[in-house]
């Protein structure tokens, strides 16, 4: 039998990997300008943490997450989103008594038992940021901020900022009872698992796929237009922060995100070239999940982006990322003795901070010149007993081809002084 990689799950290879150290390395150097904390959590939790925090009813938790149970018989889940274990977290080791607001951000895996498709996989790996002890609307707009630089300075463009409020549990439930009322006609209508939603999650219909397009979906009642003043002022002050940093955004009343943790705040940043899965990162407020968690009154904020999705969206704008793959220096030899030889100044010039490799397989000095040009060095060194017996290294440019000789005792120096110059 052949052994293969797991359904929905990748190799991310070598030729790829320096894709996502500088993905990686542009959305840390955003995090540090807005005073973003690493916060790196355990891969795997108490299932009881995501069915109290992500909601039992959602599909998440019905459907998509690795559960199993451990040798000591207690229930575990590997974690299918970051934000569950940021708050449980924040609450085990007390954080809460500290100054606030926290702000963090994660890189990790997730896993959810999806169905494989272009942008979603079943192990993928997600960036975000969760900020605990704030409640400004201000911060609102920081985070929507935040992921947008981060997709900015990427040189992505033609994203769209979709947003909405989705309340507070006080004026939902009215919404909730509305809606109910709402599709009680159309209930037949529904797909299953709208209609097991229906009493439920009646929200969640506004944001299913395969309902969307139906025209009574269209004349279904708005949050916006029955949440509370005090939900409705904080939504405006969001709004007035965007506008103030010249973010535009798209009024988008259905939607409600997937998560039953969401309160006011919801919004997702969208690149339709991408199809049905067009969603780069999306997010929102919930300020009641460490309450539900933890019993403490928290708000938080924060969002998710799917670095796999940020890739394709890349890869679909044709967008090549600056990446140098070279090397300084390939040591070349010719004979046993130079090669041991060349083998202590290899790593010589590795402690002195330049990229060097040689060749370890006994080709030809023809084939080490080939190895140099695949490995696109600056320069090689070529080493061989006329060079030992005279204590030089010929050292060759090889982008111009000239060539010169170099003392072995100056090799490392004038190596250095060349690379850095």
């Amino acid at each position: 039998m052949k052994v293969k990689a797991p359904r929905g799950t990748n190799d991310i290879l070598p030729q790829d990997t320096a894709k996502w150290q500088y993905l990686e390395n542009v959305a840390k150097n955003v995090f540090k300008r807005y005073n973003y904390k690493e916060i790196r959590t355990p891969i795997f939790e108490e299932t009881g943490l995501f069915q109290r925090g992500i909601g039992e009813g959602t599909d998440i938790v019905e459907k998509e997450m690795y559960t199993f149970e451990d040798k000591g018989g207690r229930s575990i889940t590997l974690r299918p989103e970051g934000t569950a274990s940021v708050v449980r977290s924040f609450l085990e080791n007390k954080i809460y008594g500290k100054a606030q607001p926290n702000k963090y951000f994660y890189l990790g895996q997730m896993f959810r038992y999806e169905r494989p498709q272009s942008g979603r996989y079943r192990q993928f790996h997600q960036l975000g940021v969760e900020v605990l002890g704030g409640d400004s609307p201000a911060i609102d707009a920081e985070v929507i901020l935040l992921g947008l630089e981060i997709l900015r300075e990427l040189g992505l463009e033609g994203l769209e900022v979709h947003l909405n409020s989705v309340g507070c549990p006080k004026c939902r439930e009215s919404y909730k009872e509305k809606l109910i009322e709402y599709f009680k006609p159309y209930l037949e209508e529904l797909c299953s698992d709208c209609q097991s939603r229906y009493e439920r999650s009646p929200l969640r219909i506004l944001d299913c796929k395969v309902d969307k397009d139906k025209n009574f979906l269209a004349e279904a009642p708005k949050i916006h237009e029955e949440i509370c003043d005090e939900c409705g002022d904080h939504f405006s002050e969001v709004k007035t922060f965007l506008d103030l940093l010249d973010i535009d955004y798209i009024l988008n009343p259905k939607l409600v995100r997937g998560l039953d943790y969401y309160t006011r705040t919801a919004f997702e940043i969208i690149y339709k070239g991408l199809g049905a899965q067009d969603t780069i990162f999306g997010g929102g407020r919930y300020d009641g999940l460490a309450q539900e968690i933890g019993r403490r009154d928290v708000p938080g904020i924060g969002f998710a982006m799917g670095m796999e999705r940020i890739l394709l969206t890349l890869e679909e704008q044709g967008i090549e990322l600056p990446i140098d793959e070279s090397i300084d220096l390939f040591v070349i030899t010719i004979g046993e003795e130079a090669q041991r030889s060349a083998f202590s100044y290899l790593h010589k010039l590795r402690r002195a901070g330049l990229k060097v490799e040689m060749d370890y397989l006994g080709r030809s000095v023809k084939g080490q010149m080939k190895a140099a040009d695949r490995n696109n060095a600056s320069y090689s060194i070529i080493l061989g007993e006329d060079e030992l017996q005279k204590g030089v290294a010929t050292i060759r440019d090889m982008k111009i081809g000239d060539q010169v000789e170099v003392e072995l005792k100056k090799l490392v120096e004038e190596m250095t002084d060349r690379i850095e110059n």
